[in-house]
C-alpha cells in the first residue's frame, strides 16, 4: 500500500504498520522542520504533529495534498509551540517575530562552510512566518501552490509571500556578510547552501 491517503485511512483504523510507514516517509522532513527552529524540543513537536494528524485526518481536504497538509498541521505545532513559552499571555506574532527574537542564546552550527553559516542566521533574523516558507521552498522543493495550500492562501498570494521572503533573507545576508565576496558566494547559490545547511543537521532520534 503506497498511497498516502490509504495508509493515514488504515492508520486511522488501527493498522499500527501503516502509521510507521508514514512515520518513515515523513520523519525526517519534519526533523529539519523543526529542528531548525526549535532545537532540543523538535522530537516532542514531531510526535505531536503525527498525533494532530491522526486525529484530524477526516479533515484532509479531497484535493488537498497529504504532505501540504502534514506541514500546515506542523506549522500550527511550532507557532503554539511558542505560544505556550510567552508569559502573561504576551502576544505572539510570527509574521514580525524572529528566531532570533524567540530564542536569542540559540548557536550557529559549528565547522560548516561560512555560506551555510551565514544562511543560517540570516533565516534566524527573518520572521519566523519568512523562514517557514521559504525552507519549504529550498528544503522541501515546494511549489507557490503548495507553500498556499500549507499556509491556506491562495497561490498568488504565496508567491507574493516568498518573493517577500527571499528579500528579506537577502537584506539579511547583506548585513550579516563579512565580506562582499561571502556574500556573493552565498546570494550564487543559495538552493545549494541551503541543502548543504540542511544536511548538517542530526534528526533528532
Amino acid at each position: 500500500m503506497q498511497d498516502e491517503h490509504e495508509l493515514l485511512a488504515a492508520w486511522q483504523s488501527g493498522d499500527e504498520v501503516a502509521g510507521e510507514a508514514l512515520f518513515e516517509r515523513y520523519y525526517e522532513g519534519l526533523a529539519f522542520f523543526f529542528a531548525s527552529k526549535a532545537g532540543e524540543d523538535a522530537r516532542d513537536l514531531i510526535q505531536r504533529t503525527f498525533l494532530l494528524l491522526l486525529e484530524n485526518q477526516g479533515r484532509v481536504r479531497d484535493s488537498g495534498n497529504l504532505h501540504c497538509y502534514l506541514y500546515g498541521i506542523a506549522r500550527n505545532v511550532l507557532y503554539q509551540y511558542y505560544r505556550g513559552k510567552r508569559r502573561n499571555r504576551d502576544r505572539f506574532v510570527p509574521e514580525e517575530e524572529s528566531f532570533e527574537d524567540l530564542v536569542p542564546s540559540a548557536s550557529a552550527l559549528i565547522g560548516q562552510a561560512e555560506e551555510a553559516q551565514l544562511l543560517l542566521q540570516a533565516l534566524r533574523r527573518i520572521p519566523l512566518e519568512s523562514q517557514v516558507i521559504l525552507e519549504l521552498y529550498f528544503w522541501e522543493q515546494m511549489t507557490a501552490k503548495e507553500i498556499g495550500d500549507v499556509l491556506e492562501v491562495p497561490e498568488g498570494t504565496a508567491r507574493t509571500r516568498i518573493r517577500r521572503a527571499k528579500q528579506l533573507l537577502e537584506k539579511q545576508l547583506e548585513l550579516l556578510a563579512n565580506s562582499p565576496h561571502l556574500l556573493e558566494s552565498t546570494l550564487s547559490d543559495l538552493d545549494g547552501w541551503a541543502k548543504k545547511l540542511r544536511a548538517a543537521w542530526t534528526p533528532p532520534q
